[in-house]
């Protein structure tokens, strides 16, 4: 689960986490008291859940009022990677020298907390990572003993050398790690935290994810949940019984296992095609079930076909192909489908598939090759 910037923030100075001054804002007006209060300069920036703000345009120095009215307009409804600014944070301009990123996530190799720390802040850790990833310092952190003070004293150094600085920082970093663990978060970063021009330290901004298997003793987190559309999808699904996620392809895919639902996308992608979606529909054959699924295969307008790849086990194939039948007997599909049917009862199933003049082919990698034609020729 992911929140905004300013909730974030938040919560890092419940933990007395030093942040900027700043106002959350729904429209041009509520911008413009906001700057007026906090006064010039002032930075106005998009709350969203994802990240590429500043490139999209979506965070703004204003030193004016003039400005602040025209940097609110732009970024108030505007689009960033699919999601619509509803909000802005308006937040103090500071003045620094320095920008440091510091973070922590979990290191599933050593089963421990990572803390990552690096001189290069104020920009995207991926691209740091990719382009110079020495500039990355990691400390895993053993989660018997903590952060102790000797190991955040041993970050510190690596990052200042001004006594004050470590000092702070030691502190700092010791909070973020306790924000870290009584949150059940995944993912806690500052990005940048910087060095203001009087020689304190900073948090510009702030990020945060949690373990959605933690929220249920996390209360107060799972109140700041905004979810997406596709996230209300998947959620809506986990309620039917459905496992679903959402991808950038054209090939909905229908299957009952996780492990063949990947296999599946794998073969998929292995023929030049792009799976639309990750589904699980479980072992059962129940009819609806199936028209849960397609209802939310169809939901994305970008599925061109749809795979239905299904392997009868526990359950049989011809109770699955029945089910099948009868659940698009109910839907009308305006999309090209293809079945592969493997399994207990296999022949059977089929026989009873081809009966009802429904497309199946053999093999996965068949049904693959098929659905990937069938989706370029529904494009032509």
């Amino acid at each position: 689960m992911k929140i905004h910037e300013y909730q974030a923030k938040e919560i890092l100075a419940r933990y007395e986490i030093p942040v900027t001054n700043e106002i959350l804002c729904y429209s041009v007006g509520e911008v413009q008291d906001a700057a007026e209060k906090l006064g010039y300069p002032c930075v106005v920036k998009a709350q969203v859940l994802t990240g590429g703000r500043g490139k999209a345009g979506g965070v703004k120095l204003v030193r004016n009022a003039e400005q602040a009215t025209e940097a609110a307009g732009q970024i108030l409804g505007m689009q960033i990677k699919e999601y619509t600014v509803e909000k802005v944070l308006v937040a103090q301009g500071v003045s620094f020298v320095s920008e440091i990123y510091a973070g922590l996530t979990i290191d599933r190799n050593t089963k421990s907390a990572v803390f990552m720390v690096s001189r290069e802040g104020g920009v995207e850790i991926e691209e740091v990572a990719k382009d110079n990833p020495e500039a990355i310092l990691k400390f895993t952190i053993d989660p018997d003993l903590g952060i102790a003070p000797f190991v955040a004293r041993k970050i510190a150094f690596a990052l200042f050398d001004d006594p004050k600085l470590i000092s702070q920082a030691v502190t700092l970093f010791q909070k973020l790690y306790k924000v870290f663990v009584d949150t059940d978060a995944s993912l806690v970063e500052i990005n940048p935290l910087v060095i203001t021009s009087d020689g304190n330290l900073l948090a510009l901004d702030g990020k945060m994810t949690f373990d959605d298997n933690a929220l249920f003793r996390q209360p107060q987190i799972l109140a700041l949940n905004e979810p997406s559309e596709d996230e209300k999808k998947e959620i809506d699904a986990k309620d039917k019984g459905l496992s679903y996620i959402r991808l950038e392809g054209s090939i909905g895919c229908m299957v009952n296992g996780a492990g063949l639902a990947m296999a599946t996308m794998d073969m998929i992608k292995l023929y030049g095609g792009e799976p639309a979606n990750f589904l699980d529909i479980g072992g059962s054959s129940n009819p609806q079930k199936v028209i849960d699924a397609m209802n939310l295969i169809l939901s994305d307008k970008s599925v061109k076909v749809v795979m239905i790849n299904i392997f009868g086990g526990i359950t049989r194939c011809d109770d699955v192909a029945k089910g099948l039948i009868a659940a698009l007997e109910q839907i009308k599909i305006q999309i090209p489908i293809v079945i592969r049917l493997s399994g207990t009862n296999s022949k059977e199933g089929l026989e009873i598939l081809k009966n009802a003049n429904l497309p199946i082919v053999e093999t996965m990698s068949e049904a693959a090759q098929k659905a990937i034609a069938l989706s370029q020729d529904f494009l032509r």
